[in-house]
Formats: C-alpha cells, structure tokens, sequence
C-alpha cells in the first residue's frame, strides 16, 4: 500500500490524490478512504474529491463538508485520536483517522474496512495517514485547488500576502509545541510572527504593523523578511530589533513602523531571553493555574528612528511553562457596547484549557472561536497569538512529547 502510493507520489498531482490512495488502500483491504482537509479557520473539514472543491461527484450525501464541533470526525480533528466511525450496517468497519504532518492538523481520513479494530489494522491507518499528509503538504503550497477548498470566502491581497510568508501554525519536537493563530483570517493586514529553530535555541517574533491596509501588509512582511536575513547572518538579539529598523527606514523613511517582541529561548537551559520594541509584554502560563507579565523597558517601534536604547532581558522558564506573544487585536478588541475582550479574560480563557489538557493547537483554535463569538465574528483589528510551550531538557521530554504535541493515540469513544 505504502511504497506503490509513494512510487506515484513522485509526478502526481493533487487533484489524482484521492483516486490514486482509494486505489492502493484498497491492497490493504480499506475498501473506502476519503481525505477531509481543514478550512482556513479550521471550523469545518471538507471533502477532497479530486474534481475541484465545487463539484459534487463524488462526495457521499451529506458528508461533502463536516463541522468540527458536533461530529465524530471533528472529535478526531480535535483531539488527535482514531475515533470509531457509525455503524453503516454493511459489514464494513469505519475509522476517522487524524491527518497529521508532524502535529500540524490538515484534516482527517474517513478508512472503512471488513477488518475489525486490532493492532495491525490501527498501525495501517496511521502509516497511510502519515503518507497522505506528507503529500498534501507537498502538494499545497503550488496548488490553487488547495487553497479553493480550504478557504470558505475571497481573502484579500494582505492576507494573501501575509498566509503565503508565515511558517506552518503548529510545529513540535522533543523541546517544545509551538501554535499560532491570526485573524480576521481572509482580511488580516498588518500582524506577522516568525519561529525558527537553530541547535538548541528557538527563535519566536510577533509583528504589528501600524495601518490596517495593504501597505501596512507590506510592511510587516519587509520585517519578518529582514528579522530572518539578519538573524541568520548572526546578528545578536540586541542588534535584532535596530538591524530591522533600518531596513523599515531605507524602504519607507520615518513613515511607516512595526512593534514587535523579538524572543530566543534556550531549550537547553530554559532560559527566555527578548527585546520588547513599543509592544505588549509577553505572557507566561505556569502550573495550568498561574500566570505573569514579563516586563521590559521597551525601546521605541522599529521604524521610528527614535534612537532610545535597547533593553535584553532574561526570564528561566519551568518545563510545561506555556509563553504567549500577542498583538493588541487580541486584548483591546471591543464588541458594539464598548466591551473590551482584555487580558484577564484572555489569560484566563488560556488558563482554563491549559488545565484541560487540551493540546496547544487546540486551545488556539477554541481562544480564537471565542474572540470572535465575543466580537460577533466582526474585528476592527488584527489579533495574532503564538504560543510556544516548553518541554523542559530533551531527556525528560522524550516519554511526554508525544500526547503532548496531539500525536494520535489510543482509540477513543470505542
């Protein structure tokens, strides 16, 4: 099943998936497999049919597009978990299967077999799972036919912009989880953030850039772009912020600026070191039940030329401390009354399903659901959050890492 689909993997393409993994699944005795990929804002999961995201041939009745609250498939979505699917009275057994590339969430796979649930037919599912997820994400980043199914609306050039430059919302190893949200999702303009790994350090920025239009879209995307050139040319976090600036300044003079936490943590030692430029403190989520700014004199907005000095300072962080970088759309959002969403709301929200247990990609996803149900779906800012838990020194975070990062588990609902 494995090595023929990887044989014609190599010059397929993404329209032929689903033909071309129905076809070798069924070597294995699958006798169905249908790929469900996530929207945009991952609320729904909508049926890869191979002939383009508006034609319904081949979408069983009903279940061409799925919620991912309220359904078995959304559990597994949520969850991570293989989650047995309704009985069809056919004979046949069925599965949603989690589709994951490393712990970022695409989407599920629905898999019926004549097989009954066992060690070997989970193993099989994982292994094809697996496989179809690495070529999706192969596959996305030049096919138009992905983005056409996973977007529910018309994006506009900003967010166009800012979605093609931002790394993959969710990344995990044995050191940390890192998860990312942006919104309004199609219209966001001027908020970016960036994460890097390089040896034992990882580098984490969030951008705001002033305006709410496509220069201010412009803008953030020449800072991420100059924050990677010069980090990668060794520049020391302390020079981070001014090296960025005058890239700000050599484009758009004093016109245009970015605020900005510009953060590396040390997975090794847990040490957090950053530079807060004119932006909100960061925030730390210790214990599930504790949180804390962390406080910096801040230098003034990259893009400024304000010349004010630089201040790096220092934070150990604990294994499981939870560090959440945001934008201002996040705090200072209000609903038609004058409602402010605010930090305690926010931080507490953060809290709550830190305790849950719930993975870092899908607190994420709830937070945002409930910012926006707070502002009844309409925001007049962008808000952005990266969130990136450390695990603690890799020895201790080998046994944990897994179910941590929403690596499919045991069945659950069985």
């Amino acid at each position: 099943m494995l090595t023929g689909l990887l044989d014609e993997s190599h010059v397929m393409p993404f329209e032929n998936l689903p033909s071309r993994v129905a076809r070798h699944a069924a070597t294995a005795g699958f006798s169905e497999v249908l790929i469900y990929l996530g929207d945009l804002q991952r609320d729904v999961l909508r049926l890869l049919t191979g002939e383009g995201p508006d034609a319904a041939g081949g979408a069983p009745e009903g279940r061409a597009v799925l919620s991912v609250e309220g359904t078995v498939a959304g559990r597994a979505y949520q969850y991570g978990s293989i989650v047995p699917a309704a009985d069809t009275g056919d004979g046949l057994h069925g599965w949603w299967v989690p589709l994951l590339d490393g712990t970022e969430r695409l989407g599920v796979l629905y898999m019926a077999s004549p097989a009954e649930d066992g060690k070997e037919v989970r193993e099989d599912m994982l292994a094809l799972a697996s496989l179809v997820a690495m070529l999706v994400v192969g596959s996305r980043d030049t096919s138009d036919s992905y983005a056409r199914l996973t977007r529910n609306r018309p994006m506009n050039v900003a967010a166009e912009m800012q979605w093609t430059l931002m790394p993959p919302r969710t990344y995990a190893d044995h050191r940390v989880i890192i998860g990312a949200v942006m919104e309004p999702a199609y219209e966001v303009s001027g908020d970016a953030y960036d994460y890097a790994t390089a040896a034992d350090v990882v580098h984490l920025s969030v951008f705001d850039a002033m305006g709410h239009d496509t220069s201010a879209g412009l803008t953030a995307n020449l800072a991420v772009g100059a924050c990677r050139n010069h980090r990668r040319q060794g520049t020391d976090l302390g020079d981070l912020g001014d090296a960025i600036e005058r890239v700000l300044l050599d484009q758009f003079g004093a016109s245009r600026y970015v605020t900005g936490v510009l953060a590396d943590l040390d997975t090794s030692t847990g040490t957090l070191t950053w530079v807060n430029r004119g932006h909100l403190p960061p925030v730390v989520i210790r214990d599930g039940r504790w949180a804390s700014l962390l406080h910096c004199a801040p230098a003034h907005p990259m893009g400024a030329d304000l010349h004010l000095p630089t201040t790096v300072c220092r934070e150990q962080l604990q294994p499981g401390d939870r560090l959440v970088l945001y934008t201002d759309g996040i705090t200072e959002a209000r609903t038609l009354g004058g409602e402010e969403f605010g930090l305690t709301r926010f931080v507490d929200f953060l809290v709550r399903h830190h305790t849950d247990g719930l993975s870092v990609p899908e607190t994420l996803r709830r937070l945002i659901r409930a910012h926006l149900g707070h502002h009844g779906n309409r925001l007049q800012d962008d808000a952005t959050i990266l969130l990136c838990e450390w695990l603690g020194p890799r020895a201790d975070a080998m046994a944990d890492a897994a179910p941590l990062a929403g690596v499919p588990g045991p069945v659950v609902d069985g």
